[in-house]
Formats: structure tokens, sequence, C-alpha cells
């Protein structure tokens, strides 16, 4: 292929970031610089050079690097995958506010950028760039569903199907805007994929797979089927010491090498709470 293909279609490089390579002759293949037309071919060593310029500045206060450390999941030279814990923003609201974005910054001893988000008190896998350059192809990559997230969700009632596709489109509850609702008119698409893991006597617990990634999605979804989520105090659920809500799983392809990654992120304190709930 090209380099103007490599570029497109292989690392989905925005058209920005592609116009800066091309005029300042900042792309080489084994070290010679590359015309937009020149072929690649396997074997070959591709330098791609930034300038500083090239991005907006960005500051972000570092937290703490240990806790960041302790939360890592997968990480390389252009993203990292975390643990997010229940309860933790996934990113400040402003400049002076401490979140997991701050931490993972601390434990990678830079500026981390947020692909995708959790709710405050949802836990698990969760995906951040390590590059201004990495992350609006991570962006593209998330739109285009080829980052794959599961979830599990302890839900109350028993469902009698073992799969499920809910496609409703979601919007903003006028009467609260903290909210979100399914709608029949307008709206956001909204696509996701339930499969049942395990009925207790009165919860069932659900593997939940994102087609698409509205706000408070899964959470809006099972609410309206009259399956809220355990502990969710937004949509009614039964009371709980937690959101019984936990990503799973998360998987990609490195945007970069095609290798295949999978992390699996693991929940204390959604597994010591689910058995406590179904045993009592």
């Amino acid at each position: 292929m090209t380099v103007a293909e490599l570029l497109t279609t292989e690392w989905l490089v925005p058209k920005k970031q592609r116009h800066f390579l091309r005029t300042k002759q900042h792309i080489l293949i084994n070290g010679d610089i590359a015309k937009f037309s020149d072929l690649v071919s396997g074997g070959d060593q591709i330098t791609v050079i930034f300038d500083v310029a090239d991005f907006p500045d960005k500051k972000l206060i570092l937290g703490d690097r240990q806790l960041g450390k302790s939360l890592i999941l997968y990480e390389d030279d252009h993203l990292v995958i975390v643990n997010k814990p229940e309860n933790m923003k996934t990113h400040g609201n402003d400049t002076s506010e401490i979140a997991l974005q701050n931490h993972i910054a601390a434990a990678c001893g830079q500026i981390v950028y947020v692909v995708h988000r959790l709710d405050f008190e949802t836990s698990g896998a969760i995906l951040f760039a390590k590059n201004p350059f990495v992350l609006p192809i991570l962006d593209q990559m998330l739109h285009d569903r080829q980052i794959h997230r599961t979830y599990q969700a302890l839900c109350a009632g028993r469902f009698t199907q073992n799969k499920l596709t809910i496609n409703q489109a979601i919007g903003t509850d006028r009467h609260d805007k903290k909210r979100r609702m399914v709608v029949s008119r307008g709206g956001q698409r909204a696509v996701t994929h339930l499969h049942v893991l395990k009925r207790f006597a009165a919860d069932t617990l659900l593997q939940c797979q994102l087609e698409t990634g509205r706000t408070h999605q899964i959470r809006v979804h099972l609410s309206s089927l009259g399956h809220a989520i355990l502990g969710d105090t937004v949509y009614r659920g039964h009371k709980a010491p937690r959101l019984m809500l936990h990503a799973k799983h998360l998987e990609l392809s490195q945007p970069f090498t095609k290798e295949k990654i999978r992390v699996t992120a693991v929940s204390e304190s959604f597994e010591r709470v689910m058995r406590k709930i179904v045993t009592d």
C-alpha cells in the first residue's frame, strides 16, 4: 500500500495530522523522507515525527502514583487500560480536581487522555490514550465499534430469556437533567445486548455488551424493563452498598501493531457485595 493508505486506512490518522506530516516531510521510510505516493512493504521501518506545536497544550495535575500503578491492567507506548474503582470520577470537572485520569498520569509519568468514560459509581476497565496523536485514532475505533466493552450487572428480578437485545433510543429526562430515559421520538440510538450469566432467587446476573455508548445506557435500558441495577439510586434500583455494574472486559486491536488486546478487570467489592446479596 502507499504511505497515504497506511496513514488513512490502517492507522486512521486524522486529516489534520496527515496534512502536517506531508507538508513538513515528517514521515520517513527506512530513514528517507517519504512521499504519500510511495509504497510501503513488510519489514519497512516507518518513522513519524511530531512538533510540539502540532498539538494543543494541555495541563494536568498529577495524582497518586502508587494508586495509579496498582490500577494499570495493560500499557504500551500509546495506550493504557486501567481498572477504575467505584465511586471515582474518570476525570475532573476542572484542572484542580483530582480524579482517575490524574492518578494514571502520575503512574505513566505523562499526561493521559480520556477515550471513554465510566460513571462515577461504575467500576472496571477503562481506556486512556498516552499521546494526542493516538487519541483521535482510538476515538474513531470506538465510533466504528472496534473497541468492545463487556459489563456485568446484577439487576432486580429474574429474566425468562437467556439472551435479549434492547434497541431503544435514549434522551434526557425533561424533569431531571441528571437522568436519562428511553424515548419514542428523538434521542440517541442506543443498543445493548444482554446475556444471562446466572439466576438467583430474586435477582439476575447479566453480561451486557454495548453496541453504542450513551450516558447511563445500561442503567436506563435495564430500568426501562423493570429490572433496575441494584444500588442504582438514580434509577430507583433496590438498595445495595454500591452500584452493581462493573466493566469486566475490554478488547481491541492495537492501532499500529494490530496486536489483539483483551483485558479482564476484577472488582473485589462487586464480588463481595454480590455474594452477600444473593445469600441473604
